[in-house]
């Protein structure tokens, strides 16, 4: 009897959980420096824009058009032609990406916040009333009932405000206000932006132990906190009746950090699709930094993670601001970009 797609990559990824888990550290010096950019798939470069420039306030930096060999292996996507937009707010970067040729598949209609293919980026607000009115006034879809306000009995989170919308292709962003005893001091630096920067990207993982083999022990990223949250707040901002998240906070020595969202309950969050790919609108793209890509990639190799990209991928034009790099999948399937400048 043949396996069903989902229980392959499962069983795949378990598989890794299993290598990683018998792994520890092949040398001592970081493998990543930071956290440079999240890269989102989108369907309409210059609806998306839009969006994040004329609503949120990013800034544009860069407009490329790339094709060619390099990208294809770099992608695993053959023919590829992209568009790549990079955007600014505050200190943190995207880097918007649309597929001219060939066009994936939207995202799945009935996606929830459990699901693992679920990843959103954390943007800091000043003000969480005045941001919320503006959202409504651009009639955003919601993914949460509306703000929140963590209770006070979670010591790590307690005071924390946060809301989930979703963008023009429906990706998944959240607004977050930190009260003043929570949060980096750059997010209480007062001055008249509502919008702030990029604070973290979230995703969903199955197992956390699993992921800090990955994360901390190849990846070298240190944990920063972490947190229990449950209750009708919590349920109402994920949209997930019976919401109970352990969450775990990641950080490199610079950039925004990686947020882990285990479900402890509910478990009947889908896996990744097996047969997802860059082109696809549910992909995003964590780009990370390195001094030493060969040997980040090696390292990953020999611990048998599962890679994307065909090897190391020599960028010679450095249209998009790499000069190598690779793409390699976490435990749960989230893309991994690891970058050398």
């Amino acid at each position: 009897m043949r396996a069903k797609p989902g229980l392959r990559r499962a069983a795949t990824f378990c598989l890794l959980w299993v290598v990683l888990a018998t792994f520890q550290g092949l040398g001592q010096s970081p493998t990543v420096m930071g956290l440079d950019a999240v890269s989102i798939t989108v369907s309409d470069m210059d609806r998306a824009v839009d969006f994040y420039s004329r609503v949120l306030t990013f800034q544009k930096i860069s407009d490329v058009e790339v094709a060619g060999d390099d990208y294809e292996h770099l992608e695993g996507v053959f023919g590829v032609r992209m568009r790549v937009v990079r955007m600014q707010l505050g200190e943190e970067f995207i880097d918007l990406v649309e597929y001219i040729a060939p066009k994936g598949r939207p995202i799945p209609v009935d996606s929830r916040s459990n699901d693992r293919w679920f990843q959103h980026i954390a943007i800091i607000v000043s003000d969480m009333d005045q941001a919320y009115r503006l959202l409504r006034q651009n009639k955003v879809e919601h993914a949460s009932s509306g703000p929140q306000r963590l209770p006070d009995w979670n010591k790590n989170a307690g005071g924390i405000s946060a809301f989930y919308f979703k963008d023009p292709d429906g990706h998944p962003v959240e607004i977050l206000h930190f009260p003043p005893d929570k949060g980096s001091p750059k997010w209480h630096q007062g001055g008249d932006k509502l919008f702030l920067g990029i604070d973290h990207t979230a995703i969903v993982v199955w197992s956390t132990d699993a992921s800090l083999k990955f994360y901390r022990d190849l990846l070298n990223m240190r944990v920063a906190g972490e947190s229990e949250n449950y209750g009708t707040e919590q349920e109402h901002l994920n949209n997930v009746f019976g919401a109970r998240l352990r969450i775990t906070a990641l950080r490199a020595s610079k950039g925004p950090g990686i947020e882990l969202l285990e479900y402890l309950a509910p478990r009947d969050g889908r896996p990744f699709p097996v047969d997802e790919h860059a082109n696809d609108l549910v992909h995003r793209q964590t780009v990370l930094v390195t001094a030493d890509a060969a040997g980040a990639a090696q390292k990953l190799r020999d611990a048998g993670a599962i890679f994307v990209s065909s090897g190391v991928i020599l960028n010679q034009n450095r249209e998009t601001g790499f000069t190598k790099a690779f793409v390699v999948r976490d435990p749960d399937g989230h893309a991994i970009e690891i970058e050398e400048k």
